[in-house]
């Protein structure tokens, strides 16, 4: 598969490759936070590692998805466990 014909498949989709990657580490980026295995992590950490390397970038782009920054979501999230 050469890259531009992912690029067409992508295109044809209505998207980017780039579009869908940022999708999917955000998406990550969200699961992990709100795994208790990953509560002692920071959100700089997180955001490093599900690629990027620019922490107010995914700031920006967290909460332009989600409507809500990392921190907001990780404490929405501790509050609902302990309420259950």
């Amino acid at each position: 598969m050469t890259p531009r014909y992912l690029q067409k498949l992508f295109e044809r989709g209505g998207g980017t490759f780039s579009t869908f990657l940022l999708s999917q580490r955000l998406a990550r980026a969200r699961r992990l936070l709100t795994d208790p295995k990953f509560s002692s992590h920071q959100v700089s950490s997180i955001a490093y590692d599900v690629g990027f390397g620019d922490l107010s970038y995914f700031n920006r782009c967290f909460r332009q998805r989600y409507g809500a920054t990392p921190r907001d979501i990780r404490e929405a999230h501790r509050t609902f466990r302990k309420t259950r």
